[in-house]
């Protein structure tokens, strides 16, 4: 951890402290106050910060791929043509002088306009997870992030795996479900996750872009999708659909049907979100499924395998 510190006359002092985060890509500038008031950004280019005068300056430096700013840190990945060892204290300081300059960081009269959002937070059975849940629907299928690489086609995943102690993204309908790592309480969290997604939602941002949309879609599966399955798959697919994913989707988790094995009668299925990693959920919900498809079923199914997605 670094600290750089600049003092000028007549404003105000500003502090930056260099914090890792879980991605070796990204790097967390964390100001010793709030930097915008409300809105999170998120540039993937120069001509993406038309209206930050800071993230076009930051674009000028070579190794620059993305910038984030929201409430008092700005998170900034790198290309791979350098290590941010060599870099950050340059980057940290150029922060500080442009910060303690009075430049604006974000144009005002470009902002969007907001849209009314209420988020709040849900506890669920993963004492790792808590389930963020938004007055109205932000994403049209369930999507899965383990990491801030695979969530390149997510803003708000992206922007969430900006904070060190975000360890995974699980995105439904009218919620968000972030699994922490255990070197954050959710007392010191919450709050902070909770206005960041608010934040998000009511910039009327698109939270997950067409190609993350396509990619959801295909990765949910119902019998629809699968015509060409066997008749014993389909009819555990709609059981599932019926009666399992309402009861995990209030917890803030998902379930999906991976294969049927007719020879071991074995049913393999995969975790999502609150139900992955869950301490007690692998277990319950594998012998409460399997004494449902048994039920329903009889004596094609003998076994249910959970897999942790």
């Amino acid at each position: 951890m670094v600290v750089f510190l600049h003092k000028l006359m007549h404003m105000k002092e500003f502090h930056i402290t260099v914090k890792k985060t879980t991605n070796p890509a990204v790097l967390k500038f964390e100001a010793n106050d709030f930097l915008i008031e409300a809105g999170n950004y998120e540039y993937k280019n120069i001509d993406e910060a038309k209206n930050s005068p800071l993230a076009q300056q930051l674009f000028y430096l070579p190794f620059i791929k993305t910038v984030y700013i929201s409430g008092n840190f700005i998170a900034l990945e790198r290309f791979d043509i350098v290590e941010w060892d060599d870099v950050k204290d340059e980057v940290a300081q150029q922060l500080v002088e442009y910060l303690n300059s009075g430049a604006p960081l974000i144009l005002e009269d470009e902002k969007s306009t907001k849209i009314a959002t209420t988020v709040y937070a849900e506890v669920t059975p993963n004492p790792a997870v808590m389930k963020f849940v938004a007055n109205r629907k932000i994403v049209p299928a369930m999507f899965e992030f383990k990491n801030i690489d695979e969530a390149s086609e997510s803003a708000l995943a992206s922007q969430l795996f900006g904070l060190s102690y975000v360890k995974e993204v699980f995105l439904d309908e009218n919620y968000i479900s972030v699994t922490k790592y255990e070197v954050a309480t959710w007392e010191d969290i919450t709050m902070e996750l909770r206005e960041m997604i608010r934040e998000f939602l009511a910039s009327g941002k698109t939270v997950v872009s067409d190609k993350a949309e396509k990619i959801g879609h295909q990765a949910q599966n119902s019998a629809s999708d699968h015509t060409d399955m066997d008749s014993t798959s389909l009819e555990i697919i709609n059981i599932l659909d019926e009666y399992v994913k309402p009861a995990v989707a209030s917890d803030g988790g998902n379930i999906l049907f991976q294969s049927y094995e007719p020879e071991s009668k074995t049913v393999n299925v995969i975790l999502q979100g609150a139900c992955s990693g869950c301490p007690s959920s692998t277990f319950t919900l594998r012998n409460g499924i399997e004494t449902m498809l048994k039920n329903m079923l009889g004596d094609k199914v003998g076994e249910v395998v959970a897999i942790n997605g």
